[in-house]
């Protein structure tokens, strides 16, 4: 949040093309400080020039340019350090009062409104810290057996909590639920025993909403003697009264006074427990068999919570656990922040060892001013500490010049208050100084309201009263000057924007920005846009106007003209200085090579080697066949360093009789190949018809007597057939 108010303030002149302490329309020093913390109020009595109206809001730099001198009421926001003992390195051993773990402890700031400051806390977790921890029990019927369990454990805890602070006092109360229906059985049968009837546990005491059984006592014995004590007890529902308990064991210097809270009043509220718990300076454990309860971590700040084992056999291990989580982190808390201020800091800082220190830093900003002069107080708090940190906050809100404020003042023709720098009039007189009287026949001074004979009064944009032009309202801007002839908004505008909105609107004029020329102040100095990839601008093929390449080579294009087809490259354009550099023997001193390589800077080599990333390989072939070979890379003075091979790489002639000996060879390998290959073919479809043949073979069957082949050369065939012969029918047969 201060890096954004930095750069509003750095930015304010040129927002929107507006200077927003001069746009305010501010009649007064303290209506001036009110716009923005960065605006200025000179008071000075002659401030600016006769004939012109001069802002006496401004920004600081531009009141003292126009010449307002020391005058100037402008005041920032501070703080100052009351009280600021230092931090602790280890706690007291009797009550811990004494012991420091929060720096600075109290502070007062002055705020402007919009003008945010900072300050810098400290809290730190010290050693040996006393420890007071109170164990509130649920005692319905399905804590049984982890109250067996902990039948000991005080002694168990005391000598793991001793070794990590000598202080360590143990607390001890229970709770099961509202002796109501329906959270409780609230027959008559079930007032002394609400288990009849219940077959695997028959017998426990009455239900009870919360019970105090042990204050804080370094006495482990009381501790674990008050446990062995306690029985189990049976409610009808399955949430059990926590939040009643927690409540009436964190105020528990009023509980006991007045005694526990009515059955019949609701169970309290999350924002109700938070409150009392950081009141007290109470960190919560909630050692449960369910995850449920995480949630409340973030409702209730400082809170734990742990997973209980069904039998609370880790119950030990859970606390250690969760001390040590609390210890190792720091959660700030505000209380009483007044409606009119914003805070900034982070709240939480975790990671953190015991003896660490844990910086803050707060930033405070007012809104607004209150209506009346008042002093507000607020409070910083780390959650679960007693240190805190008391804020006082005043509001700077009016200016130091309205204190010597002078009622029928001279200055102001006697007839007004003189108050930083401008007359208030009284009712009837008008004027700057207050010397016109309303009503008064001003006839003879109207010509003063002209710019020039024949113009109208204040340019037709005002009324001439007492000599002077009081400009009208508008819309769309500010009329101003001697005669209304000045707006802000009757300028030259870019795609509807006003001065392209790099510029300020002065009677008709704009004047841009710095980085920016024009009419309409629609055109960048700035060439970084026009810059190459190769650092040359417009890719040295065109011109950088208003911040975009215009190129003039024919077919360059692109944003940098850095696309050019028909153009020669590079390495073309060195070539010339390459080729005239062989000819002469690598004379840079012929007169042509001189004129062809004057940017150059030639390196003979016999090897190119490309180490350099920036460098381009360029290469040509020769009249005689051979290959060139040269790179070039430009140097930040805009010459360009030449590495060229001493000689072009010409390769030998080839050999006729090796090229057809090759081809022979080329042709009878590939033949000798393909006959192995149909050799290979046919050799395993041979032995895959043989082995279909035996397959067939193995699966015939006969006598070895008989030949399966033989056909007799006698066959008979019946025919059976019918006909007519002396009028007689015969069937039979023939053979």
């Amino acid at each position: 949040a201060a890096l954004g108010q930095e750069l509003i303030g750095t930015s304010l002149s040129c927002f929107e093309g507006l200077n927003i302490c001069t746009s305010g329309s501010a009649t007064s020093c303290e209506e001036c400080l009110l716009i923005h913390p960065k605006c200025a109020w000179c008071s000075k009595e002659y401030f600016g020039s006769p004939r012109s109206v001069t802002s006496r809001c401004d920004l600081r730099e531009n009141l003292v340019q126009n010449g307002c001198g020391s005058e100037i009421e402008s005041p920032a926001s501070n703080t100052h350090v009351l009280r600021s003992l230092p931090l602790s390195s280890k706690g007291s051993s009797t009550a811990g009062s004494s012991v420091i773990q929060m720096t600075p402890q109290e502070i007062t700031m002055s705020l402007r409104p919009g003008d945010q400051t900072t300050f810098q806390l400290q809290v730190r977790q010290v050693e040996d810290y006393p420890v007071d921890l109170y164990y509130l029990m649920d005692l319905s019927l399905s804590m049984k057996d982890d109250l067996d369990n902990i039948r000991n454990l005080g002694t168990k805890l005391a000598e793991e909590m001793r070794k990590l602070t000598s202080n360590f006092r143990l607390g001890f109360g229970s709770f099961v639920d509202k002796d109501i229906s329906p959270f409780s059985y609230t027959a008559p049968r079930y007032q002394t025993n609400p288990c009849i009837g219940y077959k695997l546990f028959p017998n426990c005491v009455p239900s009870f909403g919360f019970r105090h059984l042990l204050p804080l006592t370094d006495r482990v014995d009381s501790f674990n003697e008050e446990v062995r004590k306690q029985r189990v007890s049976r409610n009808r529902d399955a949430p059990e009264g926590g939040f009643d308990a927690v409540l009436q064991a964190a105020v528990c210097k009023v509980t006991f006074l007045s005694g526990p809270r009515p059955s019949w009043e609701d169970y309290p509220s999350l924002a109700l427990l938070e409150k009392e718990v950081a009141e007290n300076n109470i960190n919560l454990i909630f050692a449960v068999t369910k995850n449920h309860y995480y949630n409340f971590t973030a409702l209730i700040p400082g809170t734990t919570v742990e997973i209980l084992h069904g039998d609370s056999k880790n119950i030990i291990q859970l606390i250690i656990n969760a001390y040590n989580s609390i210890r190792s982190k720091v959660e700030l808390s505000v209380w009483d922040q007044p409606e009119d201020l914003n805070l900034f800091f982070t709240r939480k800082c975790e990671g953190l060892k015991i003896g660490d220190t844990a910086s803050f830093e707060v930033s405070v900003e007012a809104r607004s001013c209150p209506n009346r002069h008042v002093e507000h107080m607020f409070t910083l708090r780390p959650v679960g500490f007693r240190d805190s940190l008391q804020v006082g906050v005043t509001y700077d809100c009016t200016c130091g010049c309205s204190i010597g404020l002078e009622p029928d003042s001279p200055r102001c023709s006697g007839n007004g208050t003189y108050i930083c720098g401008l007359c208030e009039c009284n009712p009837s007189y008008l004027g700057t100084k207050c010397e016109c009287q309303e009503g008064e026949n001003q006839s003879g001074y109207q010509n003063l309201c002209r710019e020039a004979e024949g113009k109208p009064l204040c340019s037709g944009r005002g009324e001439c009263s007492c000599n002077q032009c009081s400009c009208f309202e508008s819309e769309f801007g500010r009329i101003y000057g001697p005669f209304c002839e000045c707006d802000s908004f009757s300028c030259a505008r870019n795609k509807g924007v006003l001065c392209s909105g790099h510029g300020e609107c002065h009677c008709g004029e704009c004047k841009c920005h710095p980085g920016y020329i024009g009419d309409n102040c629609n055109c960048s100095t700035d060439i970084s846009t026009c810059r190459a990839k190769d650092g040359q601008i417009c890719s040295d093929r065109g011109h950088c106007i208003c911040g975009q390449c215009q190129c003039t080579e024919p077919g360059a294009f692109g944003e940098t003209c850095e696309k050019c087809p028909t153009c020669p490259d590079a390495c073309s354009t060195k070539r010339e200085c390459v080729e005239c550099l062989l000819l002469h023997s690598g004379k840079p001193d012929n007169q042509t090579c001189h004129h062809l390589c004057k940017d150059e800077v030639i390196t003979w080599v016999d090897t190119i080697v490309k180490d350099d990333q920036e460098a381009v390989l360029c290469f040509y072939k020769t009249a005689k066949d051979c290959v060139m070979m040269f790179t070039y890379a430009e140097l930040p003075n805009g010459r360009s360093n030449l590495t060229v091979l001493r000689e072009p790489e010409c390769g030998a002639a080839p050999n006729a009789m090796t090229i057809l000996l090759a081809v022979v060879g080329s042709i009878l390998l590939i033949g000798i190949a393909l006959l192995a290959i149909w050799k290979l073919l046919v050799t395993i479809h041979d032995r895959r018809e043989f082995a279909k043949f035996q397959s067939e073979r193995s699966r015939a069957r006969y006598e070895m007597a008989s030949n399966p082949l033989y056909r007799k050369p006698i066959s008979t065939h019946t025919v059976d057939f019918t006909f007519n012969k002396f009028n007689k029918s015969y069937n039979g047969t023939v053979d």
